[in-house]
């Protein structure tokens, strides 16, 4: 399990005295499966990260669910939408598992931001992995087959494969549960 300081220092490394002024402000929450942490046309620029437990962020259309993130251990969970413009949120993000989160308030955040110019550099760089990540899974839904998005969750992510359901998998490709079923026997 990573510790939060250990998060921290993956997004980017810090004095000791900002990562202490970060961990002033945290929190452990707790909250059992299924619990919405997140949801759509809310304002909520809270930041977490995921101490255990597993989180999946999606939006509804056409009374169907369309999973587009999945969160672990040591991931950021934030709505970018709220965190930076502070506008309401198009998606909900959903715990698939009890999950203990480190919490993180934003306008404490935000005050830290502003006094504090490692901390205010440690945000820029939370943003800029998270933007990065996004490009990368609106670049792969574009130009990979689900077959080949499937091969690389086993790859990046076997663990994920193992707690989450077909349905959400199947969501997150952009298939049917019947396809990837078929996906999977080819694997």
């Amino acid at each position: 399990m990573m510790t939060l300081t250990d998060i921290i220092h993956r997004i980017h490394p810090i004095p000791a005295a900002a990562v202490a002024k970060l961990l002033g402000i945290a929190e452990v929450v707790s909250f059992q499966k299924y619990h919405l942490l997140f949801r759509a046309d809310k304002i909520d620029h809270d930041l977490y990260f995921i101490k255990k437990g597993i989180v999946r962020a999606f939006t509804e259309k056409d009374d169907t669910s369309i999973t587009f993130f999945f969160g672990m251990e040591g991931d950021p969970v934030l709505s970018m939408k709220s965190y930076v413009s502070r506008e309401k949120s198009y998606e909900d993000i959903e715990l698939l598992e009890d999950s203990d989160l480190y919490q993180f308030d934003g306008a404490a955040l935000e005050a830290l931001y502003n006094e504090d110019l490692y901390i205010a550099n440690w945000g820029r760089k939370l943003a800029e992995k998270e933007l990065a990540k996004t490009e990368e899974r609106l670049i792969a839904r574009q130009f990979r087959t689900a077959s080949e998005r499937y091969g690389d969750l086993m790859q990046d992510t076997p663990e994920l494969l193992r707690r989450v359901s077909l349905g959400h998998i199947a969501s997150y490709l952009g298939i049917t549960q019947v396809s990837l079923s078929r996906i999977r026997t080819k694997q």
